[in-house]
């Protein structure tokens, strides 16, 4: 170390070349040797110890909890089930710095909720403070706050999410799965024996039909049904329709209730005509059309419309005869009217009218005339406009608020709501707009002064006045006003200062510029040109003395100025403007003559004593101080004073020029025992003169100082079990006073209070303030505790003061680890932990808890694998007490696994704690053995009961089917010999008299036969008496019997 200091080899001062750390260097030595210039030279060695003191430049560092990513977080989980006090976690916390700067105190910065959880201060373990209810909320979190005890206190924080879970959590899953198994088997089941039913049902319909059909057969088909056997075949039934325009009638002959028309064939189909007729037309026509249209627009068909004939046009020579300047001609070769050339409604109508041009045409052979109106409509084809562009307007700045002025309106050619229809003026905060309509003369506007106008703020005023029609989007057209605004004399000459003061040397030379006075005047030209002058109440006196510039406002000194004769003037002064109606201003000035000072003042002392006790009062009179000058006024005037930095002070009596120095304020001897006071004495002229004197007074001491500790309070750090009787500790005080009044005493206040028993475990040493403990301290039953030192000098009366004395025992690492779990019900730290076969990497199996009683780095604990079974199957975490799976199972691996996990402190030596956990690997479903059970049971009585079902719909199925299948059977094998009950009449000649019409896929059947009774059956797949038909869809023609 002592390449890092310096010596410096005249007066011995060591100076350290680098800064100390506490933290990596506690003590050091060296020597320093100290060697004469004799010849020979002799010297000498010292041994000198350094201690270095700690400073608090370490903040607390969290060593639990710690995130993966690391900060200071962790989550907890606990059950909802647990009580008050249950121990949550402990926070732990480590300080490089020692004694008061190293201790470290916790408390709970943030909390979702106080009053469930609770922190210990000094070991940082959180407790529940009651338990947990259905409204508490299922997550918290905690931010603690760690912070030591130094002067300037250093901290951190550390969050802990509690996370409160149900006990059963852990089988919510296994349990939803077989409840919606149970549930899906169950509607198995049930759709089942739906089926079941339906199918039985069927059956027993299918079985009592057959019977039915078996026993109501009858073979009486007579012939009652030919009885008009000329039937001619003739249609006797219609049916109308339309689509579209046109009208429909499909003829047939007449059909049974429930027969089928199909649309979209029209072989016996009427098509009826439309009756609908055209109307009338009109003989006299009005056509519209807008301005500006280009020549040869169409106007309209007045041939068509007047019912003209096209052919006879020409020789009946069609034509326009109205007018000289024909707008519109009509061509002979197809009778429609055209535009000859481009209209122009403002040329051709007065503006405000209906624009109606009225057309005569005429035919001959016969004559005939005919009267057509074509109105001209009016397009936005104009914007407004101002006969002026630019307007200038002067108006006076004395205008009252309201006065209007009359604008030239804007015109716009345009007509209706094409024309002016509204004006707008520019925003400004002096002027706004009305508008007054009237009537043919359109829209006027008006300017109003709705603000009064000041010239001063503003010559002139830019307004843009907008004119807008009613066009859709509108056109406009603008006017620029300037508003010039003209001024009048309202504002009178205003000076430049409200108070005009100038100091002037006494015997000042004729012509000297005293001050110049400055006054402005807001208004314009002459209104706002000053001049200046003396007022008419100014004494004639001061016209020899002073005079004024009319022009430029200087006062100049004209005559002689003694300041003997008088010290002081005041003039008052005008200022007027050249206005018709001129206004003025007055104002003073003040002008001081300054004394010239040529005599020094003199000071004189008497009636002095030269020692005074220190527990002097403010106010004791120490000396008498006379002064004089000589001069008169301010430089006659003596101003005496001392220095500032002493507890006396001048005090002015009665007589004038006298002062006396008393005290101002409490003497202290400890601090200062002489004063060297100087007096000065300094007159008020300029420049000033002075004079000084220089007093000394002594100050003799008294007993006005209690002894003084060298710290308070006193904090002090003991290591648990400390020496029995030895010195721990010592207390200093010292006296400023001297001689008897500085002796000092110690002894321990003992009150006899409970707080205050372990003073009798301790004594002090009276002279020198060495405090021995008679017990040795315990840090796990004491941490902290404090009393008090009195320290009495020996003065008359004594004074005597006290110090606290705070003293913390130091943890030792004397405390062994405790297992909190797992706990085996005969209190050894044993559990078993059951885990599934198929976990995956990363499987919570359980967390040991431990806790140590020690804090600090003592009562960090770190966990170890100290016996597995398989190294590669469990992985411990070290900080946080997690076994977790490190791979997945296998079907080799055992069934069971035995750890012994060693739990151990950071103490210099450290102690430790071992806890077993047995995990015992089961299968999946083993862990909810007896729901499982039960479920098991439940499900294989439930797949009896499906299986009888699934084999009983079958069997009733196969039935159902062999009965369908018999009763096809017995309709095929039926006699069809039906000849000779058809044919009763000898004449019959075959005409059919009973069918009915079916589809089978693409093709049309007709079913046909003799009537036959109701309950007569035909049986599917005969075709005996069939006829096919063809398909209309494709074809057309008569049907052929198959």
């Amino acid at each position: 170390m002592a390449s890092f200091l310096n010596i410096n080899s005249e007066n011995g001062d060591i100076l350290a070349l680098k800064s100390f750390d506490f933290e990596t260097l506690k003590t050091f030595q060296f020597q320093v040797v100290a060697t004469d210039s004799g010849t020979p030279s002799l010297s000498s060695n010292v041994t000198v110890n350094v201690f270095i003191l700690d400073q608090n430049d370490n903040a607390p560092v969290i060593l639990y909890p710690v995130s993966s990513n690391g900060s200071a977080e962790g989550v907890e989980e606990i059950h909802r089930n647990v009580n008050a006090g249950h121990l949550v976690t402990k926070v732990r916390a480590y300080d490089a710095d020692i004694g008061y700067n190293g201790w470290l105190l916790f408390s709970l910065q943030e909390v979702t909720d106080h009053s469930l959880f609770g922190l210990d201060r000094y070991t940082g373990q959180i407790r529940t403070l009651r338990s947990f209810t259905e409204t508490d909320e299922a997550q918290h979190k905690l931010v603690i706050l760690v912070k030591d005890n130094g002067n300037v206190s250093l901290s951190a924080t550390a969050t802990v999410i509690v996370k409160v879970v149900e006990p059963k959590e852990a089988f919510a899953a296994s349990d939803v799965k077989s409840a919606t198994m149970d549930e899906e088997d169950n509607n198995v089941t049930f759709y089942l024996m739906i089926t079941l039913g339906s199918v039985s049902t069927l059956f027993l319909i299918s079985i009592i039909v057959l019977i039915a059909m078996q026993c109501s057969k009858s073979t009486d088909y007579t012939s009652k049904y030919l009885q008009e056997p000329n039937y001619d075949g003739t249609l006797c039934h219609s049916i109308q329709y339309r689509s579209g325009e046109k009208r429909y009638m499909l003829v047939g002959p007449r059909m049974s209730v429930g027969s089928t028309i199909v649309p979209g064939s029209h072989a016996n189909t009427l098509m009826l005509p439309d009756r609908r007729t055209a109307g009338e037309t009109l003989a006299q026509i009005r056509y519209s059309i807008p301005e500006e249209v280009q020549e040869g627009t169409v106007v309209g068909n007045v041939a068509k419309d007047l019912g003209l004939d096209i052919t006879s046009l020409i020789s009946r020579r069609f034509r326009v005869v109205s007018g000289t300047d024909p707008v519109f001609h009509v061509n002979q070769n197809d009778g429609i009217l055209y535009v000859s050339r481009k209209i122009d409604r403002e040329e051709i109508c007065e503006r405000g009218s209906t624009c109606l041009l009225n057309l005569k045409t005429v035919l001959e052979n016969p004559l005939e005339i005919h009267y057509i109106g074509v109105e001209v409509l009016d397009i936005n084809d104009h914007s407004p406009s101002f006969p002026e562009i630019q307007k200038t307007l002067e108006i006076s700045e004395s205008v009252v608020s309201g006065k209007s002025f009359q604008l030239q309106a804007a015109r716009d050619p345009d007509n209706g709501q094409f024309s002016v229809q509204q004006y707008k003026l520019n925003p400004n905060d002096h002027f706004r707009l009305e508008v007054r309509d009237k009537g043919e003369d359109g829209k006027i506007p008006i300017l109003i002064v709705q603000k009064p106008l000041d010239r001063e703020k503003a010559e002139s005023h830019s307004l843009v006045l907008t004119a807008l029609d009613g066009g859709k989007p509108p056109k406009s057209g603008k006017m620029n006003i300037l508003v010039n605004v003209l001024d009048i004399n309202d504002n009178a000459p205003v000076f430049s200062e409200d108070v005009y003061s100038v100091m002037l040397d006494e015997n000042a030379p004729v012509g000297t510029t005293v001050i110049q006075v400055n006054a402005t005047d807001l208004d314009d030209g002459a209104n706002g040109e000053v001049v200046y002058s003396f007022s008419n109440s100014v004494n004639r006196r001061l016209f020899q003395l002073f005079e004024i510039t009319q022009s430029t406002g200087e006062i100049i000194v004209k005559g002689p100025i003694d300041y003997e004769h008088k010290d002081k003037y005041e003039i008052e002064i005008q200022a007027s403007d050249k206005g018709l109606a001129h206004l003025t201003t007055e104002k003073n000035v003040v002008i001081r003559i300054v004394d010239v000072n040529d005599n020094a003042p003199e000071i004189e002392v008497t009636s002095f004593s030269n020692s005074i006790p220190e527990d002097s009062r403010p106010g004791t009179t120490v000396a008498l101080i006379s002064v004089n000058d000589l001069d008169s006024g301010l430089n006659g005037k003596v101003i005496c004073s001392i220095n500032k930095d002493v507890p006396f002070a001048l005090s002015t009596s009665l007589q004038d020029k006298m002062y006396s120095l008393v005290t101002k304020s409490p003497l202290d001897r400890e601090r200062q025992s002489q004063y060297i006071i100087t007096v000065v004495a300094k007159d008020a002229g300029q420049p000033s003169s002075s004079s000084k004197k220089t007093i000394y007074i002594e100050v003799s001491d008294v007993n006005d100082n209690s002894p003084e500790f060298s710290l308070s309070p006193y904090t002090f750090y003991v290591t648990e079990a400390n020496e029995s009787g030895a010195s721990v500790f010592s207390v200093r005080a010292f006296d400023r006073d001297e001689t008897d009044n500085a002796l000092i005493s110690y002894h321990i206040l003992r009150d006899g209070s409970k707080d205050n028993k372990v003073t009798s475990f301790l004594n002090i040493n009276t002279e020198s303030g060495d405090i021995l403990a008679l017990k040795s301290f315990d840090f796990e039953t004491l941490k902290t505790f404090q009393f008090q030192v009195v320290a009495t000098d020996s003065g008359t009366p004594s004074l005597s003061s006290n110090v606290t004395v705070n003293v913390f025992i130091l943890d030792q690492n004397d405390n062994a680890p405790v297992i909190l779990y797992p706990v085996s019900s005969n209190g050894s730290a044993e559990g078993v932990e059951e885990i599934p076969r198929n976990v995956n990497a990363g499987h919570l199996v359980t967390k040991v808890r431990a806790y140590d009683a020690d804090i600090g780095y003592n009562g960090w604990l770190l966990f170890s694998l100290q016996e597995v079974t398989d190294h590669s199957l469990f992985g411990l975490d070290r900080y946080t007490g997690q076994i977790r799976t490190l791979r997945s199972f296998t079907e080799t691996d055992e069934a069971q696994h035995k750890l012994v996990i060693l739990v151990k402190d950071n103490g210099n030596v450290s102690l430790s704690a071992t806890a077993t956990v047995i995990v015992k690997v089961v299968e999946p479903k083993e862990a909810f053995a007896a729901s499982d059970v039960k479920s098991a049971t439940a499900d294989e009585e439930d797949n009896n009961v499906t299986f009888y079902l699934m084999i009983t719909l079958g069997s009733v199925s196969t039935l159902f089917l062999i009965s369908i299948i018999v009763l096809i059977a017995m309709q095929c094998s039926k006699s069809t010999d039906y000849t000779s009950k058809y044919l009763q009449e000898p004449n019959y000649d075959g005409t059919l008299c009973h069918s009915i019409q079916y589809r089978s896929g693409e093709k049309r059947y007709m079913l046909v036969g003799p009537r036959m009774s109701v309950g007569s059956t035909i049986v599917p797949g005969s075709h005996a008496n069939t006829l096919m038909l063809p398909d209309r869809r494709t074809m057309t023609g008569e049907v052929r019997h198959v």
